[in-house]
């Protein structure tokens, strides 16, 4: 059946639907000179002969394409003073992190007098050091057009000097009425800014930091404080595993902001002890089509499962508090030989 949905490519062609028609009768800037090369033909009203015909259908192709390869000129000027570090031709690389509320990686990002043209591993950080697409396609993100290039005041464009005054302005008057100060955030595991807003913390000392992630981790720390002790999100090496059983979670893919593939890939090679992978899912993913068995079940059929699995691990469920401490750090010792990730690890509890 067809679709009367109207299909737009860009935000410009959303606002301007006749776009497309303004820039097809622009392709060619100038006229092709047709005449020159059909000769006398056309003025002397004689039709047109096959040798002007080859001439005209080769010089129409040669035309269409140098006019689809003309690039704007740009025209460079040389340093003045030319940096000690920037050498003309020869790429720099700095160390430096990604983190965009989902992904993270240590990376290397190449620059070129001074731009950055790609984003590259950062192998000295081990297995935090590893990229996926999304990591490297950012860079694309830095030459965006249509990214904010100054603050908005109101609604409008404002220059930097007037928005500071504004918010600095604001800040006083909250600070000396007692108002409390929030500053809203995703999550920023960067000790620079937690020492930043410390320092702003101590001047405005109702500041109060509100972090909102559109993927939240909160059951993942959460599970991970009460399993380890410490309120951070694990990085598993499977190089040592032997068996492996999966539930949701696509660890070849993106799980807890990183992939664990190398050690995967370490631990599949062939041998006495090969890992083997047992995953439990719903949907397809790539840890599931990399896996020796693959078992599909529903959503609440996962869950049911993973218990079972657990109950069977540490010996049966139990209500008592201090037996079920025991048996979660029973479950630590034993999940040296048996890996269980899953989507939402405070399934883990019960």
């Amino acid at each position: 059946m067809a679709s009367n949905k109207i299909q737009f490519r860009s935000i410009h062609e959303l606002k301007d639907p006749a776009l497309n028609n303004k820039l097809a009768q622009k392709e060619f800037q100038e006229e092709i000179p047709v005449e020159d090369f059909l000769g006398d033909a056309e003025k002397n009203g004689s039709s047109t002969s096959r040798r002007d015909f080859l001439k005209l259908l080769g010089f129409s192709t040669a035309a269409v394409t140098l006019a689809a390869c003309e690039a704007p000129v740009i025209k460079t000027i040389p340093y003045v003073v030319k940096p000690h570090d920037i050498i003309p031709g020869i790429p720099n690389y700095y160390a430096s992190t990604y983190f965009d509320g989902f992904d993270f990686a240590s990376v290397l990002v190449k620059t070129r007098e001074g731009r950055p043209i790609k984003i590259e591993p950062n192998t000295a950080a081990g297995d935090l050091g590893k990229t996926n697409a999304r990591a490297q396609a950012s860079v694309l993100s830095l030459y965006d057009n249509d990214k904010v290039k100054q603050p908005k005041l109101d609604g409008k464009d404002e220059t930097f000097d007037k928005v500071d005054a504004f918010i600095l302005k604001g800040l006083a008057e909250a600070n000396t009425a007692g108002k409390k100060i929030v500053l809203l955030s995703h999550s920023l595991p960067s000790p620079t800014f937690k020492k930043l807003f410390a320092e702003f913390k101590s001047k405005y000392p109702t500041a109060e930091l509100v972090t909102y992630d559109a993927f939240p981790y909160a059951a993942a720390l959460d599970a991970a404080q009460e399993v380890f002790g410490t309120r951070a999100l694990p990085v598993y090496d499977l190089r040592g595993t032997e068996l492996v059983v999966g539930f949701q979670a696509d660890f070849l893919g993106d799980y807890n902001a990183s992939s664990l593939e190398s050690s995967y890939a370490a631990a599949r090679k062939p041998g006495a002890n090969m890992l083997r992978h047992i995953q439990v899912e719903s949907n397809m993913s790539l840890t599931g089509a990399n896996a020796d068995s693959r078992y599909r079940l529903k959503p609440s059929a996962v869950n049911k499962t993973l218990v079972e699995v657990y109950n069977a691990i540490v010996g049966g469920g139990t209500s008592d508090k201090k037996r079920r401490q025991k048996l979660l750090k029973n479950f630590r010792l034993k999940a040296a030989k048996l890996w269980c990730l899953q989507t939402d690890p405070k399934v883990l509890r019960c």
